[in-house]
């Protein structure tokens, strides 16, 4: 936080939207829209506090449970032809009833910009103070050649048709992504609006000027969270994976069991884990299952994948260490998946702990990486492609 100056964040979410309907409350990578601003908001180090201005309950509610402090929009500055800077401004105001000072600075930023991160509002906090501006907001570089409908035709807006440029010589050019916007409180008081005196620009990659207007800003939306997502994980393996152990319940397996009238049991797994196996192995990954269940169709499934294994027993941990160490590896260099709290100790042992989506909370508490996909359903695919794009990467 800069010394001395406070700062809250304004996110106007409207219940109501021609394009998408309900649109702050549609999930982007699993997550309703104003609840992943929110989440951004309070993870900037630079925010005191942050409150979401809705005429929506259930908007209400999902803010609420995010953490976000709820002020009720009044209904003549809710309307399509509203505003945010009325309902930045009606927060203000409402703080100020309550016997509260305005903070230095306000941001108000959109649920509809999804791809927004807390390093994008802190940067564009630190260039309002570092160019002595008086407002600024996130932009995106841009390379367009930009023409408008005119009398006489088209005319062209940001070039000479007269000298083509190369789009690496034109001059550089901002886009307003829409997402943030931070202002010193007194200047909008006396302006009204956003932009006013000296304006600066935080320059945030060109992805995340990505706003949801349309269904298919959603569908790109959910493509571009997961890949940062996946990119996020990868930081988080060991910087070259020598080893892999996985537990087989709940991770090879859905977790569910199957009893016939003769009592024989089957369990239910997913042939896209196989085939991540098999890439592994195929780079010469040294991977063990190691499972205190003790039925036979453990052992029938890890040999049908040609994995080695270890059934039945009933300390995970020393398994788990005793492979290790008869393949020579360092823990540092190792991951383990679980799912269930007997593999919390697997977890912290390796250098790297993976939870799959529907993993026990303290399984998923101790991992250093939880899956998008649950067990049994593509979480080692899943998990097998993170690895290999890792080391591609490295």
């Amino acid at each position: 936080m800069m010394v001395g100056m406070s700062t809250y964040v304004v996110i106007p979410a409207r219940g109501g939207s021609k394009g998408i309907t309900t649109k702050n409350l549609r999930r982007v990578g699993g997550v309703p829209l104003v609840e992943r601003t929110i989440c951004a908001a309070l993870s900037s180090s630079l925010v005191d506090r942050v409150f979401v201005t809705t005429d929506d309950p259930a908007i209400a509610e999902v803010a609420a449970r995010a953490g976000a402090e709820v002020v009720d929009r009044p209904a003549a500055i809710a309307g399509d032809d509203a505003t945010s800077e009325s309902a930045v401004l009606h927060v203000l105001d409402t703080l100020r009833e309550q016997g509260e000072p305005d903070p230095d600075l306000v941001l108000f930023m959109q649920c509809t910009s999804p791809l927004t991160t807390a390093a994008e509002i802190d940067g564009t906090i630190e260039v309002l103070e570092r160019e002595g501006a008086d407002c600024s907001f996130t932009g995106s570089r841009s390379h367009a050649f930009l023409w408008r409908r005119g009398p006489d035709g088209a005319e062209p807006v940001n070039h000479d048709v007269s000298e083509r440029l190369r789009r690496q010589d034109q001059p550089v050019e901002l886009a307003d992504t829409g997402a943030v916007y931070a202002m010193r409180t007194a200047g909008l008081r006396r302006n009204g609006r956003r932009f006013f005196g000296r304006i600066a620009i935080h320059e945030v990659p060109r992805e995340h000027e990505l706003e949801i207007d349309e269904p298919v800003d959603l569908a790109l939306a959910e493509l571009l969270v997961r890949q940062a997502e996946a990119a996020v994980r990868a930081e988080r393996l060991p910087e070259r994976v020598a080893g892999l152990a996985l537990d087989f319940d709940g991770v090879l397996t859905d977790n569910r069991v199957m009893t016939f009238p003769d009592g024989t049991e089957a369990v239910s797994s997913d042939r896209a884990d196989g085939m991540g196996i098999e890439m592994l192995r195929g780079v010469g990954i040294p991977m063990v299952v190691l499972s205190k269940e003790q039925h036979p169709v453990v052992a029938a499934r890890c040999r049908k994948l040609g994995l080695d294994h270890a059934h039945g027993i009933d300390d995970k941990s020393a398994a788990f260490r005793a492979w290790m160490d008869e393949h020579e590896l360092d823990p540092a260099t190792v991951v383990f998946v679980g799912n269930d709290v007997n593999d919390v100790e697997c977890l912290e042992l390796a250098g790297c702990g993976v939870a799959v989506a529907d993993a026990h909370p303290a399984a998923a508490a101790a991992a250093d990486i939880i899956l998008s996909r649950p067990g049994g359903r593509g979480a080692v695919r899943e998990l097998a492609e993170l690895i290999l794009s890792h080391r591609k990467g490295a």
